[in-house]
């Protein structure tokens, strides 16, 4: 895939992985896929590394200092962050409002390689606008630069101009050659509001440029978060010493074409620009276009690769393998933190009669379901809103394939064959029960406790095709965190 196209990105708390192992509950893991919830101990798979597989944490303290430990930069970057505040001019009686930017610098000059994959959404935020057209436009990047609190979508005023604003002060702060042009902007927030482009561009981009430092990543974590309740890290190191770190941000408006979510991924590595482009492309599909969280698509979704090119490659397999695991990873984290997320959701859909990308539109359809949520939320083994959720995507989409041979499978107890449901009393009853209660998250907790799934599989039988999606159920808290935003 050529770099200079535009790739529409789909984003969602919804994840979809694929996988070619049948629809059973426990997945066997492997190098590059996070989809095993097997327990693991409390370690890195090289010092300095997230697993694959997040351990069990019995703290925020101790989820922090993972991370911490797993964030050292790539060479060649530098990240600050700094607050302020504004007032919004759609809503000034909401008084002064925090506001967050955070700049990523390129330390050793600009970088030729590099790519992004932006929101589907026909309404896209001035900062996609503006990030579209320096990717067409085959620019070399130095900085980027991320405020949250105000996406910058559709906004009174000129807000493509507003973006550019930020974009320059950020060039003149740091005297890059190439001016604002070398620099991407990306905003996340309430939608249909100003940029409060004065406020970044006089006073908080240059504080956060006064405190870049080239230690770790995890400061930009934490500053690019909305209604995220703790933020999301994870890196690889290849076996040459080359390394891919990646931060996200994204809690609701999450479904692909990419949701309100944002990605950021840098890398020493030197590689070309096409192939990072392509490999960017793919991991996004089968990740961040494999999540869904509430359905609704964000029009700021965007996930950009950066590469200083300070260390060779020694291998291009390697390294799409290990971008493949970051990309996983921090999409699964994603919906763990989704807003009032109670419980994750794994569907393990097998043999669909279908395309890879039809059977993660099916595995979202289910995951999307307001019964099915609602149902896992409380840990209701109500499973004919399972079966009703297939029956009504393949009745809308797919009416002359036969769901004859489709089987059902909740926590790896089967529960539907042959056209009929599998249930055989209170034992099933409280089996079925459990396996949800035991998977249940906080709706507030402010760290991921543990990495378990409800486990659903989905069998079609025959041949066709294996994903993975990954979404979340409905609590009360998801309505509150919604029904407040702005404020």
């Amino acid at each position: 895939m050529m770099f200079k196209k535009t790739i529409p990105l789909a984003l969602a708390s919804v994840v979809a992985l694929s996988a070619s192992s049948s629809a059973v509950a426990f997945i066997p893991q492997t190098s590059s896929s996070i989809i095993s919830n097997r327990p693991i101990a409390l370690r890195s798979t090289i010092e300095g590394d997230t697993d694959a597989i997040l351990p069990a944490f019995e703290t925020k303290d101790e989820y922090t200092a993972y991370l911490q430990k797993a964030g050292k930069l790539p060479d060649g970057f530098a990240v600050g962050t700094a607050k302020g505040t504004f007032v919004s001019v759609e809503a000034p009686a909401l008084g002064p409002l925090p506001i967050k930017a955070t700049v990523i610098h390129l330390t050793e000059g600009p970088a030729e390689s590099w790519a992004a994959v932006f929101t589907s959404n026909r309404f896209p935020g001035c900062p996609v606008k503006v990030g579209k057209a320096r990717l067409a436009e085959g620019k070399s990047i130095q900085a980027l630069v991320i405020n949250n609190k105000v996406s910058n979508v559709c906004p009174g005023g000129d807000g493509v101009a507003a973006a550019e604003s930020v974009c320059a002060a950020v060039a003149e702060k740091l005297n890059l050659a190439g001016g604002a042009s070398s620099v991407i902007p990306s905003s996340t927030g309430v939608i249909g509001w100003r940029l409060p482009a004065k406020e970044l561009a006089e006073d908080v981009v240059p504080r956060a440029i006064e405190a870049l430092q080239s230690d770790s990543a995890y400061s930009a974590a934490e500053a690019i978060m909305t209604t995220d309740r703790y933020p999301k890290l994870r890196s690889k190191t290849l076996s040459n010493g080359v390394r891919i770190v990646g931060v996200a941000k994204g809690a609701g408006m999450i479904e692909p074409n990419m949701a309100t979510m944002l990605g950021y991924l840098m890398t020493d590595a030197k590689i070309k620009r096409d192939s990072l482009q392509a490999m960017l492309t793919e991991a996004c599909n089968k990740s961040f276009n494999s999540i869904s969280i509430d359905g609704d698509e964000s029009t700021s979704d965007t996930v950009v690769a950066i590469a200083s090119g300070l260390k060779d490659l020694y291998s291009e397999d390697e390294f799409k393998e290990a971008l493949f695991e970051v990309c996983e990873g921090l999409s699964a984290d994603l919906v763990r933190n989704g807003e009032g997320t109670g419980h994750v959701i794994r569907v393990n859909i097998s043999n669909f009669p279908g395309s890879e990308y039809d059977a993660r539109r099916m595995g979202r359809h289910l995951v999307n379901s307001p019964l099915v949520k609602c149902a896992i939320s409380g840990n209701d083994p109500n499973t004919g809103r399972i079966a009703g959720a297939i029956g009504s995507f393949m009745g809308k989409f797919f009416p002359t394939e036969s769901v004859d041979k489709m089987s059902l499978t909740l926590g790896g107890r089967t529960i539907f064959n042959n056209g009929q449901f599998v249930l055989e009393g209170d034992a099933v009853e409280k089996e079925l029960s459990g396996h949800m209660a035991d998977a249940q998250l906080g709706e507030h907790d402010d760290f991921p406790k543990h990495q378990k799934f409800v486990e659903i599989g989905v069998d079609f039988g025959g041949e066709g095709s294996n994903v993975i999606v990954l979404g979340s159920d409905l609590t009360k808290e998801y309505v509150n965190v919604n029904a407040d935003y702005r404020s």
